[in-house]
């Protein structure tokens, strides 16, 4: 095996047990919240996390046994029957399941001198399913827990160990799915465009800066108004929704569980930018962007007038300079990303399994995640005829 071949299963290993890691760490840091919250009486904030940890594990199960049904017969040759697996993904354990099977075959791949191309593909095929899994968990879960631990210590104008805990987990676990993600849609290309350390770096630090700020925002709006945060979510989500209608997503393999990921990427979309329609999304991210920015600037000028009611101990003047502050840094390390370094691609459509893919022979007979292909092509910019004027090219996601 190619030096430069092992090098990067072992990176991808690493990063496979980090990411399992990361999820014990921060499932375990709620649990911790959970009962300290029980045992000082706060049963509503224990109640508020334990339904977020369930609706979020629900809809990560249903993902991943939709998702296994849809998989060509065959292609999971080792996993257990039918009824066991599905007892698995009934007991929430469906996701660290696969996240088991996607480590066992990295290291099945890492130990054989000559891997076939075979065992390659199928261990991409599984990681990049476990990377989409790990983003939905992300804001369905870390990120909604985030905002409202956020708010609990505003309200409370303290914060608990196990509370800073949450809070520094969640954090780097969302930039972190994020950067992953990217980093699985860039396996999907025709060409290799390995993110490199600068590279990862700055994409990191961008979703970093620009998602606390709106975390903050509605976090302070939660401690405020505790009543009116769940209309306005709902409010919002219904937009969301209704936009990513209009889009004509066809990512499920079936009406009902397609209804299931719209409502994902409306959640995502509250928070953080999420591209699930094919062509040119300068336009519908500079969109998104301004909807989040003058929503945030509204919540902002709502309880501002009501700060005094925060313990003393939260400084206002200095949360929201820095917030904006960071704002502005993040969008600034995002256009210096998406220009420079966002990878232009030649895309040939074919058709694999109903399902546009790249149009390789050789790759016809291995294992395609045709699931995050179609999403990569989605994110990707198409390269244009190098004839064209520089500033008639449209890049995917600039702003």
């Amino acid at each position: 095996m190619p030096l430069s071949l092992r090098a990067k299963l072992l990176r991808d290993l690493i990063l496979d047990v980090w990411g399992i890691a990361a999820f014990l760490v921060n499932l375990g840091a709620n649990l911790w919240a959970v009962s300290q919250y029980v045992l000082s009486g706060r049963y509503v904030w224990a109640a508020l996390v334990l339904t977020l940890l369930g609706l979020a594990s629900v809809a990560l199960q249903v993902f991943s046994w939709v998702w296994l049904r849809a998989d060509p017969l065959g292609l999971h040759v080792s996993q257990p029957p039918g009824r066991c697996l599905a007892l698995l993904h009934l007991l929430q354990l469906g996701y660290l399941y696969r996240c088991k099977q996607s480590l066992q075959q990295g290291l099945l791949v890492w130990q054989q001198q000559v891997p076939s191309d075979f065992d390659l593909a199928y261990a991409d095929f599984l990681s990049l399913d476990i990377s989409m899994l790990r983003l939905f968990e992300t804001f369905l879960e870390k990120t909604p827990q985030l905002t409202l631990i956020l708010a609990i210590v505003l309200h409370s104008g303290r914060a608990e160990c196990y509370q800073w805990v949450v809070i520094i987990m969640s954090l780097v676990s969302i930039s972190w799915a994020l950067l992953d993600y990217h980093r699985a849609l860039r396996t999907c290309l025709p060409s290799q465009h390995h993110l490199r350390l600068g590279s990862s770096v700055i994409y990191f630090l961008w979703n970093l800066l620009l998602l606390w700020p709106r975390v903050l925002a509605v976090a302070l709006f939660s401690a405020l108004f505790p009543r009116y945060v769940a209309l306005h979510f709902l409010g919002l989500w219904l937009v969301l929704l209704l936009w990513v209608w209009l889009q004509g997503t066809d990512f499920m393999p079936d009406p009902c569980s397609e209804w299931l990921y719209r409502a994902t990427v409306a959640t995502i979309l509250y928070f953080s930018w999420f591209n699930v329609a094919e062509g040119h999304t300068r336009g519908r991210a500079t969109i998104h962007l301004m909807f989040l920015l003058s929503d945030s600037a509204l919540m902002v000028v709502t309880w501002v007038p009501y700060g005094a009611w925060l313990p003393s101990g939260i400084l206002l003047q200095i949360l929201l300079p820095v917030g904006g502050a960071s704002f502005l840094l993040g969008l600034v390390l995002r256009l210096v990303y998406y220009h420079w370094l966002h990878p232009r691609c030649h895309w040939e459509s074919a058709q694999v399994d109903g399902t546009r893919a790249l149009h390789f022979p050789e790759w016809c007979q291995l294992p395609q995640n045709s699931r995050m292909i179609e999403l990569a092509q989605n994110f990707f910019p198409k390269a244009r005829d190098e004839a064209s004027l520089p500033w008639e090219g449209e890049v995917n996601g600039v702003l």
